[in-house]
């Protein structure tokens, strides 16, 4: 996908990584950002620096765990900016702990970073099929491709955001609809240093995976993967070579990942 011209929508566009792929798409040449986020105040604020910039933009305040906010954004966007090129689903939540996270934390990382994914799908997929085609762009982790340690919730959610990805582009590929999956490591964002600040060891587990990287590299990952409509991006490069690891020697993989979680814990392995 050559950006210029084209009209993306960006959810979690208020800071972090979406922050860096609002801004970008504007430098790209994108003929307009919609930044949509919970944090509107922060989506103003990006929205008005890609104007300034020369980008057609605005922010929508958007909670895309509520599926009627997600059309209504899909909607708006289509009737007051136009079809719709890009779709980057984008926003996403981390809940530290285990199985004993409550029900109700277990529900919304699920709506967040699972069903946000189903409701772009089903609202835009039709759509993009009647005109001949789109392009989905679906932020998952490295943690769906390998696990987070610490993280039950965000592993077992990011998973399934990798899974749904895949399956859209197998299903939808005749339709002329386009599929990347965003699976970064560490990247400088407020959820990471959030995480970091209050001593999880889900955050500290990816200060031991490598390096953390700043939105925009991963911005410019994103760019060049979608230029060459590769399903996969990977920001951190090594990702690829640790799930090789692991498909090839699961066992192998399992023991390393347990040595980790020992040393981070303090627990022992018996």
């Amino acid at each position: 996908m050559d950006l210029g011209g084209k009209r993306v929508v960006v959810t979690g566009g208020a800071s972090g990584i979406g922050k860096a792929l609002c801004m970008r798409f504007g430098a790209e040449g994108a003929a307009a950002v919609v930044v949509a986020d919970l944090d509107v105040d922060g989506a103003a604020d990006v929205a008005m620096r890609l104007s300034a910039s020369g980008t057609r933009s605005r922010a929508v305040r958007c909670d895309v765990a509520d599926e009627s906010d997600v059309v209504a954004l899909v909607r708006a966007t289509e009737a007051e900016t136009g079809p719709i090129d890009l779709f980057c689903s984008n926003a996403g939540i981390a809940v530290a702990g285990g199985v004993e996270v409550p029900d109700a934390d277990w529900e919304r990382i699920w709506s967040v970073n699972v069903m946000a994914h189903v409701y772009a799908a089903r609202a835009l997929v039709p759509l993009m099929a009647a005109r001949g085609g789109g392009y989905l762009l679906a932020t998952a982790s490295a943690a769906g491709l390998l696990t987070n340690l610490g993280s039950a919730p965000y592993s077992v959610t990011k998973h399934a955001a990798v899974a749904l990805a895949e399956w859209l582009s197998v299903t939808y590929a005749a339709d002329g609809i386009r599929v990347s999956c965003l699976c970064p490591q560490g990247v400088r964002t407020p959820m990471l240093l959030g995480g970091l600040d209050e001593d999880e060891p889900s955050a500290t587990s990816v200060l031991a995976a490598g390096d953390v990287i700043e939105p925009d590299a991963v911005a410019d990952a994103v760019v060049q993967a979608l230029a060459e409509e590769r399903f996969l991006v990977l920001p951190h490069p090594e990702v690829a070579t640790y799930e090789r690891h692991r498909a090839d020697d699961r066992e192998r993989w399992l023991a390393g990942m347990r040595r980790l979680w020992a040393s981070l814990s303090g627990e022992s392995l018996g």
